[in-house]
């Protein structure tokens, strides 16, 4: 930070052509002889009658021995069939003696328990680990206060189409379940919390049981449209010992992937015929990419076609170096658009203006020509709930499927291919050089628009995006997270091709996804070989930060750079907007907006809060040519394999 010569750095648009281009007994005993100088102290308090003394300095007994094999162990015979690595979990009565049996009959291996701080950040590390490597977590949760600890990152998971397992522990018979805490933690049906957003969800009430609802549950999650699924254990089932019920002893089901589901054949026939002969075809993606053969699917059909792709970033769906990335504007000009499994389709193809007209509810308008058909595939579709609005508005649709996108695009792209005569091939190819033109000259108007307040301080978004991306492109990198809105320079510059570039969003926009996702996903990634590099929000981190001690206990290497514009700047800009709509007149003009929103006066020393945590860490970071050597020093102790963490400010966005 104060080295005397600085590193030098390049001029702003050179630096941005650049990138783009690539003991107890010694303690009491002082007390004792201050004793023999002084008269004897009256106790604080009352002493411990005698049945309170012989608890405490007694022998407690020897428990009684549990006969046979318990059946929490079972139950880890179960999980261990499915081959989860990891178990996230903050720990807790209700469930230890599966506690117990994982750690000690299953020798804490497949899956390892990783020691979490808050519920919110084990489900949210199970979040981002399955977009970092295409399989499940597991994650234990306490009753009724588990769960609604853990509630929003499950409605986090939901939204975005992540499978985990959500187990919860509950003492289920009222005739002998403790009293006390226990009581209060324990419900008949606590799966009702979660119940709106969760794809499934038991209740076992035998080991058997169990076992099947686990493999059915692991099953459906793993089942697109993906989700989480929520099980109810029971105490007592977990303490009671395996023994043959009708005469046999409990089994495990054997695990067999239930196939996507894909397109209706006649569908898939009418969405080609339409793209074939569309003269301005468009392809809008979300989630459409599952694996990296999805990203060659949707690069296969767009070229096909020589159709612009719009990604809207929930997944990294299609290369951004490929000239037929595009941006949302195209949509106004399309005769035809296909949107591959999107969150929000009516906003695709449609506006609002919050701008206080009509009754305060805002200004409706469209961006399709009137002509334009539309087609979607969408497995969200079948699995919708009424009660929480992920849904989005109502669109209407010419052309609906019911279906994975991915399944489903390669039927289409023969569908395609076999619709498209010679001639009409002609025609396509010639959409290629306006297409990369127009691509070229998108790129120079980015990279015009981010070297504006290039040298500014506190540092502007897109210098620490660039500059992060310039530590770490020589690096088989992925963004783990981006939850702080840097005006998606990561998205806009970054050079991102394969699937593990980017991951996406939260889904549900809960904030507090992104640092317990973030170490998750680089939990993942470490096991395959990966850079994990975090961009991290102020507001999201003091959400659960019990996350980072979690990074540091469990050596998961991740460079976290701090988005710290010290406010709620999303809500900054609400209350100002407002403020003049209202035409208000506050203090003579001051502006109210910080209030209630600012994260400042104490400002937070994110870079301690992380020291203090066994974080590698260096901040405030203020002035920007000291950016570029702080990195490089992170990035080397992230290789070494411990997180790192820089306190940046930066400009609200």
């Amino acid at each position: 930070m104060n080295d005397k010569n600085p590193p030098e750095t390049l001029p702003r648009r050179g630096f941005l052509g650049g990138v783009m281009a690539s003991g107890a007994a010694a303690v009491l005993a002082p007390a004792a002889s201050a004793s023999a100088a002084e008269p004897a102290a009256k106790p604080a308090v009352l002493p411990p009658s005698a049945h309170g003394a012989a608890m405490e300095a007694g022998t407690p007994p020897d428990p009684a021995r549990i006969p046979g094999k318990p059946g929490s162990d079972f139950m880890v015979d179960v999980i261990k069939s499915l081959d989860i690595k990891y178990l996230p979990s903050n720990c807790a009565s209700s469930f230890r003696a599966l506690h117990e049996s994982l750690i000690d009959y299953g020798e804490n291996r497949m899956p390892e328990f990783l020691t979490c701080m808050h519920e919110e950040s084990a489900v949210a590390m199970a979040h981002g680990y399955f977009k970092a490597s295409g399989k499940p977590l597991l994650t234990l949760c306490h009753g009724t206060v588990g769960l609604q600890h853990a509630s929003m990152a499950i409605y986090n998971a939901w939204c975005d189409r992540v499978p985990m397992i959500v187990v919860g522990g509950n003492d289920m018979d009222a005739a002998y379940r403790p009293p006390g805490v226990p009581t209060f933690h324990a419900a008949q049906d606590i799966n009702a919390m979660v119940r709106d957003y969760t794809k499934w969800d038991d209740a076992p009430v035998s080991l058997q049981h169990f076992s099947q609802s686990f493999v059915r549950g692991y099953k459906i999650a793993m089942t697109p449209p993906y989700g989480p699924v929520a099980i109810s254990l029971d105490a007592a089932l977990q303490m009671a010992p395996v023994h043959p019920h009708g005469g046999q002893l409990p089994t495990i089901p054997r695990y067999v992937p239930t196939s996507p589901p894909q397109g209706d054949t006649g569908a898939v026939k009418e969405a080609a015929r339409l793209l074939a002969g569309a003269e301005r075809p468009v392809i809008v993606v979300d989630r459409a990419a599952r694996t990296p053969e999805g990203v060659a699917l949707v690069v296969q059909l767009a070229e096909l076609l020589q159709a612009a792709v719009v990604d809207q970033g929930s997944r990294m769906n299609f290369p951004r170096t490929h000239y037929l990335a595009s941006g949302p504007g195209v949509v106004a000009q399309a005769d035809v658009i296909i949107g591959l499994e999107l969150a929000d389709i009516w906003a695709t193809v449609n506006t609002y203006t919050d701008n206080g007209e009509n009754d305060g509810h805002g200004v409706n308008g469209t961006r399709m020509l009137p002509q334009a058909k539309l087609i979607s595939i969408n497995s969200r579709d079948l699995s919708m709930k009424s009660n929480y609005q992920d849904f989005q508005r109502f669109q209407v649709i010419d052309v609906q499927m019911a279906a994975d996108a991915q399944a489903t695009m390669p039927a289409l792209i023969e569908a395609v291919r076999s619709a498209i005569s010679n001639e009409r091939r002609a025609v396509i190819a010639q959409r290629a050089e306006p297409a990369k033109k127009a691509y070229a000259e998108a790129q120079l108007r980015t990279r015009a628009a981010a070297a504006v307040a290039w040298n500014a301080s506190p540092i502007s978004t897109a210098r620490l995006v660039m500059e992060t991306f310039d530590a770490i492109k020589h690096l088989d990198w992925s963004l783990v997270a981006s939850e702080g809105n840097v005006s998606d320079w990561p998205n806009r510059l970054w050079p991102m091709e394969k699937h593990h570039h980017w991951l996406g969003r939260s889904g549900g926009y809960g904030v507090g996804y992104g640092a317990p996702a973030a170490v998750g996903a680089a939990l993942a990634n470490k096991d395959l070989g990966r850079f994990s590099v975090a961009i991290q929000s102020d507001g999201d981190l003091m959400f659960a930060p019990g996350v980072l001690w979690t990074a540091a206990k469990h050596k998961i290497p991740l460079l976290s750079v701090m988005h710290n514009n010290r406010g709620y700047h999303q809500e900054v800009m609400h209350v100002q907007r407002l403020a003049n709509m209202r035409n208000r007149k506050v203090n003579n003009g001051a502006d109210m907006g910080p209030i209630g929103t600012s994260i400042e006066n104490p400002d937070i020393e994110y870079h301690l809060l992380a020291k203090s945590m066994g974080w590698w860490a260096k901040g405030p970071i203020k002035d920007p040519n000291e950016l570029k050597a702080a990195l490089k020093e992170a990035v080397a102790v992230v290789q070494s394999g411990h997180p790192a963490l820089l306190n940046v400010w930066t400009q609200p966005r």
